[in-house]
């Protein structure tokens, strides 16, 4: 994959072959198994318009590490300003699987692939999700993920395949030099939390997976 400023737009193509429609959503896959980006059948008219986000469609993609398949049991909801860039974050011992959207404003979501015997082990995909173009973003247990707010604000929203375990959690730089991710913020634009300007190098949580 180029490695360019201009690649967070590549992901708004996808080829035809990749797609898999399923009644209401349409799954596309990517270049890392597992992950898909999700298109819903939206129904609009003079009124407004109607969409179903989720359904037992998704069933075959919800899967643990071990590839057993399971549920959603967590929501969560957050409200970031333009700028903001949140992770890259994961849990290593009690991984989140994510099905990521956003209801308000627009952002640039990433995966990593971090999962240890992946074929795919350190490479990255991204997507830009909105309220206009109501894609969403499903990512397997194992993956690094992280956004950058595009608009003036975002609200943004996911499901997880696991609680949320704060002593679990393990943080990569959003602009660790080995993965070169062409994120469209600045280092002096993007906004991190304080414990995001403390994460490791990727090459660390290798040395940790044991890989």
């Amino acid at each position: 994959m180029s490695k360019n400023n201009d690649l967070y737009f590549i992901i708004e193509f996808i080829a035809e072959d990749r797609k898999i429609k399923m009644g209401k959503f349409t799954f596309n896959s990517t270049p890392i198994e597992g992950l898909y980006v999700v298109e819903p059948t939206v129904f609009a008219d003079q009124r407004g318009y109607f969409m179903e986000t989720y359904n037992d469609e998704f069933a075959p993609y919800v899967k643990h590490l071990d590839g057993t398949l399971c549920d959603y049991v967590q929501d969560n909801e957050s409200c970031s300003r333009k700028g903001v860039l949140r992770g890259l974050h994961m849990q290593l011992t009690q991984p989140q699987g994510k099905l990521v959207r956003v209801l308000q404003g627009e952002v640039y979501d990433v995966a990593v692939d971090a999962r240890k015997d992946s074929p795919t082990y350190g490479q990255y995909f991204g997507v830009v999700l909105s309220a206009e173009n109501k894609k969403q973003f499903l990512i397997p247990e194992g993956f690094l993920h992280g956004f950058a707010v595009l608009s003036e604000s975002a609200t943004f929203a996911y499901k997880c395949t696991r609680l949320y375990a704060p002593g679990d959690e393990f943080g990569v730089m959003w602009n660790d030099k080995g993965l070169n991710i062409p994120w469209p913020v600045t280092e002096a634009e993007a906004i991190l939390a304080e414990k995001d300007k403390k994460n490791h190098n990727f090459s660390e949580l290798t040395e940790v997976l044991g890989r």
